[in-house]
């Protein structure tokens, strides 16, 4: 057990390592340059190649990579261009808004999704089912920013009841945030309820196949109990691990719901550091939805081999 989770710390740094490579040198690769963009087109040379060589643009890529790779290490993402400030401080400050959206978005997709696939695995091929596969297939067809926009147009411009953008902070109430990541958050849940919806019915159905949950049924338990005491616990593992799963996507896939409703998070941070060229900002935000998204796929891999002893035994 030991040598195999350690086989999978040694991957991860692998992967990690792979994946910080590949993102700085296709962003040093990206057309443009930072130094000109920032002094714009009636710098003169001389400024430009001392600006160049203050932000270390004059030395060769692997070189830098090496610089910024080091720095990765020791905690220091470099210096964004257009804030002048630590990127490291900025994606803390900005993971206070996309952090607590994500959870929001979390929540709403399992209040959703997971009494929707049971019931729906409980009435299969009948009209909840059907209307719980309808939403599933909408759900995941439709855009979350499109949603957003839906969203806005009905509950801020219409009724007027929530506010169509923006983030009033954590500070002058905990309530006013919440109703500004309301919205935002049912856009990105929407999608996400639908795919976990469809893994909670197939998960169910499943379970209740299982001889132990026919033999309740036998010992004369009701329909209801056996579902809810021995089925949708034991089908709850592969739901955990999507739940798992979607919270990283959450936070990496906020880009366009961020933009559509003005919120400062890390999204927008992402999309202004794009607009912007400022690569110290654009390759630390990258690398860490990469690395987020590759170690709660770690997380759930360790998980696995602790929950079925058969991954154990096949690894070997």
């Amino acid at each position: 057990m030991t040598t195999l989770i350690l086989k999978r710390i040694l991957g991860l740094f692998v992967t990690l390592l792979a994946v910080s490579c590949l993102i700085f040198f296709i962003m040093g690769l990206l057309p443009g340059d930072p130094a000109a963009i920032m002094l714009g087109t009636s710098a003169s040379p001389d400024t430009l190649a001392a600006l160049q060589k203050q932000m270390g643009l004059d030395q060769p890529l692997p070189l830098r990579y090496v610089h910024w790779l080091i720095g990765v290490l020791h905690g220091d993402l470099g210096q964004s261009y257009t804030y002048g400030v630590p990127v490291a401080g900025l994606i803390v400050e900005r993971l206070a808004v996309t952090l607590p959206l994500a959870l929001l978005a979390v929540c709403l997709s399992v209040a959703i999704a997971i009494p929707l696939g049971v019931a729906a695995a409980r009435n299969r091929n009948g009209a909840l089912d059907f209307a719980a596969g309808l939403f599933s297939h909408v759900g995941i067809a439709v855009p979350g920013f499109w949603v957003g926009l839906l969203l806005i147009i009905l509950f801020s411009t219409t009724l007027g009841w929530m506010p169509a953008g923006g983030f009033p902070g954590w500070t002058p109430s905990l309530s006013a945030g919440l109703m500004a990541l309301l919205l935002p958050a049912i856009a990105l849940a929407v999608s996400q309820a639908g795919v976990l919806t469809r893994v909670c019915r197939s998960a169910v159905l499943e379970v209740m196949n299982e001889d132990f949950v026919r033999t309740a049924r036998a010992k004369g338990l009701s329909e209801r109990v056996a579902l809810w005491r021995h089925a949708v616990p034991n089908a709850m593992i592969p739901v955990v691990t999507m739940i798992g799963l979607q919270f990283t996507f959450l936070i990496a896939g906020a880009v366009l719901v961020e933009n559509v409703f003005n919120l400062p998070g890390l999204g927008r941070l992402a999309y202004q550091a794009l607009t912007q060229r400022d690569i110290v900002v654009m390759q630390s935000v990258v690398l860490f939805f990469s690395a987020l998204v590759i170690i709660m796929n770690f997380l759930v891999d360790i998980a696995y081999l602790f929950i079925d002893p058969r991954l154990r035994t096949g690894a070997r």
